[in-house]
C-alpha cells in the first residue's frame, strides 16, 4: 500500500501547537479538563501516558494520508482524544471519526474469529463557538445486524469566565481565554484592568 508524506488535514494554527505544548510539557493540566468534559473524577495525580499523534488514513487508490490529532493519551486506564478547534467548519465530526476508528484499531484485539474495536472517549474543545454549536456531537456506526451512537462533548472555551477557570482548575485553559474578548481588544489595550486581574489569580494559585 502506497502511503503519502503531506497532511491531509488543515495546517496547524498556533492554537494546535500550544495545546500539543502544554499537554507535553504540563500533562496533569489537561485531568481537570476531562473531568469537566467528560464528567469523571480522576484523581489529579493520577498517570497520564501520551501517545503519537499521528493516524493514517486509507483513501482510494491504495494510499494512505497521515494526519495529526491534537491529543491522544491514557489517564489511568482509559484512552481519550481530544481535538482543540478555533471554528466550527462543519466537517470536525467527520475527521473525529476518521481520527477514532484509527485509534479504535490501534486498542484492538482479535480472539479466535473475534475483532474487538475499543473507540476512545473524544471530546472536541471550540474556542469559539455561535449560537448553533450544540453541546455535543454524536457518531452512529450502523452494522448489519446492530447499531449503536457514542456522544462527543463540546467544550465551549468562551463559556468560562476567568473565575471558574481558576476554581475548577482548568488551567490548561487559560492560554485559550484570550478568545472570550476578541470583540473588546481596543479597549483592553488601553485598559489594564483584566491583565491586573489575571495576575492577581496567578498570584493565588502560584
Amino acid at each position: 500500500m502506497n502511503k503519502t508524506n503531506h497532511h491531509d488535514s488543515l495546517s496547524s494554527t498556533p492554537y494546535d501547537d500550544v495545546h500539543r505544548t502544554l499537554l507535553n510539557d504540563c500533562p496533569q493540566l489537561i485531568i481537570p479538563v476531562v473531568n469537566e468534559a467528560f464528567h469523571q473524577t480522576h484523581d489529579r495525580n493520577e498517570k497520564v501516558t501520551l501517545f503519537n499523534n499521528e493516524v493514517f488514513i486509507n483513501k482510494q487508490g491504495g494510499n494512505q494520508t497521515e494526519r495529526v490529532t491534537d491529543s491522544n493519551f491514557l489517564i489511568g486506564t482509559t484512552r481519550y482524544h481530544l481535538e482543540c478547534q478555533s471554528t466550527t467548519d462543519g466537517t470536525m465530526i467527520l475527521r473525529i471519526f476518521e481520527y477514532d476508528s484509527q485509534l479504535a484499531l490501534q486498542d484492538s484485539t482479535i480472539t479466535g474469529e473475534h475483532l474487538t474495536v475499543r473507540f476512545p472517549k473524544t471530546a472536541i474543545l471550540y474556542l469559539r463557538h455561535n449560537k448553533n454549536t450544540p453541546d455535543y456531537m454524536r457518531i452512529t456506526i450502523q452494522a448489519p445486524d446492530a447499531s449503536c451512537t457514542y456522544r462527543v462533548p463540546v467544550m465551549k472555551v468562551q463559556n468560562y469566565t476567568l473565575d471558574e477557570i481558576f476554581e475548577k482548575n482548568l488551567l490548561f485553559l487559560i492560554p485559550f481565554h484570550i478568545f472570550s474578548y476578541e470583540k473588546n481588544f481596543s479597549e483592553y489595550e488601553s485598559n489594564g484592568t483584566h491583565s491586573q486581574k489575571i495576575c492577581k489569580h496567578k498570584e493565588r494559585v502560584g
